[in-house]
């Protein structure tokens, strides 16, 4: 069996469009998304009726968080001042637009799924965080060293550990289990800046991952930003592909 992974929509409706195009395509029955529905794109209540529509369970993921509690805005100490001020004024935008029932909806989002799959006698265990498992804000990069990703995995009793949030994807073997992140749809950091998603094949005696990159209108969403209240800083974004 296969199942769809997708994370960090962040408003964008014509990526997220072109994922679940892509996986009904692949004949895909189930799809799990990882958070972030919210900010940066003009279209966030669309992209939150378009996974509440097609009962898509999700996770909450830190902007998720933030939109719903209307909460503090956290600065990241990697974001240059010019990066810190487009933010701030992208997520009080969201707050300002998104309704009140997708807040609650947004609220409402479990912090992690576990997911148990029964495969002739195998069951494999794979749990499905935003971040890291202790923190929606946590970034686990691939390049972390590999016994950190074993300790979590053992203190899991996962067979996969899958997140999103950094907005790069990767695929890590470690022994017979696996690191993953399924990157990001609607923003992704890569160079190419393509919808990315993950597909995982579940066999009896294996797990097989693959990452999917799909390229899109990201034009028309350059333009939509242009012309809504989200500061130009993310158009801009943009003409980096």
């Amino acid at each position: 069996m296969r199942i769809a992974i997708i994370s960090d929509i962040h408003g964008n409706l014509p990526a997220l469009i072109n994922v679940l195009d892509d996986i009904q395509a692949r004949e895909i029955q189930q799809v799990y998304c990882l958070g972030d529905l919210t900010d940066f794109a003009p279209w966030p209540n669309e992209c939150i009726h378009l996974i509440k529509t097609l009962n898509i369970p999700c996770i909450q993921g830190n902007h998720d968080q933030w939109i719903a509690e209307d909460s503090a805005i956290v600065s990241l100490a990697h974001h240059s001042p010019e990066e810190a001020r487009a933010r701030e004024i992208a997520i009080n935008h969201s707050k300002a637009i998104v309704s009140g029932d997708n807040k609650i909806f947004l609220g409402e989002l479990p912090f992690q799924i576990r997911l148990d799959y029964r495969i002739g006698n195998k069951h494999w265990q794979i749990l499905l965080v935003h971040a890291h498992p202790d923190s929606n804000n946590q970034h686990l990069y691939e390049d972390e060293p590999d016994e950190t990703f074993a300790l979590l995995l053992e203190r899991e009793q996962a067979d996969a550990l899958i997140m999103g949030h950094t907005h790069y994807s990767f695929i890590k073997a470690i022994g017979s289990k696996w690191a993953i992140n399924c990157g990001s749809v609607g923003r992704s950091k890569e160079t190419n800046r393509d919808a990315c998603y993950l597909i995982i094949e579940i066999c009896k005696d294996r797990i097989v991952p693959e990452i999917i990159q799909l390229d899109f209108n990201n034009s028309s969403v350059r333009n939509a930003i242009k012309n809504s209240d989200i500061p130009d800083f993310y158009a801009d974004f943009w003409d980096a592909k």
